[in-house]
């Protein structure tokens, strides 16, 4: 979260939540447990003795009283900003419903008194936000957008900056999973203490994971020589105050690959991203297709693996050149056989995609005149304004 016109978000805050210990302590005072609650990495610090939550499932809200927490505390304790002086653009999930609109409008202009809010669709700032790579060769509204971070893994076909709802797929792996990946793997042969393990797994992967091009050759590669693969982390235990040393080897490698072969982490998810990505976009209008294989945009922090655009890359060109093999031999050689174009677009603003995008068109003048939704038209027209939002379209 920040402010309109940065680069970057000026905080970075994990969906936590930290609240109702599970006993109340000598000496409360009833009345002030609604203030005795943490957010964020805070909360994370705080799991130990208060009950930690996420108030988003798989991109989605599910604990209303929290969010609404979240949100106060984001605005107050860290922006420093009186909502009733600014609009405020939102974002949601490709799969967001009406009513989570009208509600999330509920909130904000009934607790927070907000001047307006917008509430913007993911995958289209994530378009908007790939105009800053070579590979995208104009400012185009159409492309297919795999939008990875911690909870959900969405992939979003977006044309002229109209969602194409009907063939968007997800898969609940991301982020959140990676971690819990590599802690469990780095727990079963190492010392972790306890309190620190989730933060020393995360930092661990953020660091040192990458994407490999062969899963059987990587780990016999590994088994070769463990020495060029293992990255050391050090540290102290908060809570015996001792140093301890833990190693992250197969984790580098196995945590990514979850992306390309599913089965290694979960028995209810088994398509692989390549064969997702392939999928979504053949449910499309056929004169679609081409355009959203030619411009696939990375966006979220789970997409920054080291190679994962190129194998990406390489995995899809493979399905969807191998299929149009397979037609034309069927076809005796009347379906043409054509090398389509496969194209994964990878920028310098795709861990931030969503916020960049949505901080360049915060910045129109349209936004404030013909996109937000104002206070006065909330006290005339109730929450339903939020409903739905227009298609965004820029020149």
């Amino acid at each position: 979260m920040g402010y309109a016109g940065t680069d970057e978000p000026s905080y970075l805050i994990p969906t936590t939540f930290a609240g109702n210990p599970p006993e109340a302590k000598p000496g409360k005072k009833h009345g002030l447990e609604d203030l005795d609650f943490f957010i964020g990495q805070e909360a994370i610090a705080k799991q130990k003795s208060y009950g930690l939550s996420y108030p988003v499932r798989h991109g989605l809200i599910e604990n209303w009283d929290q969010m609404e927490k979240f949100w106060s505390q984001a605005l107050f304790q860290y922006l420093h900003c009186d909502p009733e002086e600014h609009n405020f653009l939102l974002t949601e999930p490709p799969l967001n419903t009406p009513e989570n609109r009208e509600q999330t409008a509920e909130i904000w202009f009934e607790t927070f008194n907000a001047g307006g809010i917008y509430i913007a669709v993911q995958a289209v700032l994530a378009l908007c936000a790939s105009w800053t790579s070579k590979k995208s060769a104009s400012r185009q509204l159409t492309g297919t957008v795999i939008d990875s971070g911690d909870g959900v893994t969405h992939v979003i076909p977006v044309s002229d900056g109209a969602v194409i709802a009907s063939a968007i797929k997800h898969i609940p792996i991301a982020g959140r999973d990676f971690t819990n990946f590599t802690m469990n793997m780095m727990r079963g042969r190492e010392k972790m203490p306890t309190a620190d393990a989730l933060q020393i797994a995360m930092r661990m992967k953020e660091r040192h994971a990458y994407v490999c091009k062969d899963l059987k050759r990587e780990i016999l590669a590994f088994d070769a020589s463990p020495a060029d693969y293992i990255k050391l982390y050090t540290g102290m235990d908060r809570i015996n105050m001792k140093t301890f040393e833990v190693e992250m080897g197969y984790e580098r490698f196995m945590a990514p690959e979850i992306f390309f072969n599913p089965a290694i982490y979960s028995g209810d998810f088994v398509t692989p991203l390549p064969d997702l990505v392939d999928q979504t976009i053949q449910a499309c209008p056929i004169d679609c297709r081409k355009p959203l294989y030619n411009n696939i945009v990375l966006s979220g922090g789970s997409t920054m693996f080291q190679n994962f655009s190129k194998r990406l890359q390489r995995d899809i060109k493979k399905l969807a050149n191998d299929r149009i093999k397979y037609s034309h031999e069927v076809s005796g050689g009347r379906i043409p056989l054509a090398e389509l174009d496969v194209n994964v677009v990878s920028h310098k603003k795709q861990r931030y995609a969503v916020w960049y995008g949505g901080s360049l068109l915060s910045t129109t003048p349209e936004f404030g005149t013909g996109m937000v939704h104002t206070r006065e038209d909330y006290l005339e027209y109730g929450p339903s304004i939020c409903r739905h939002n227009p298609v965004l379209g820029l020149n």
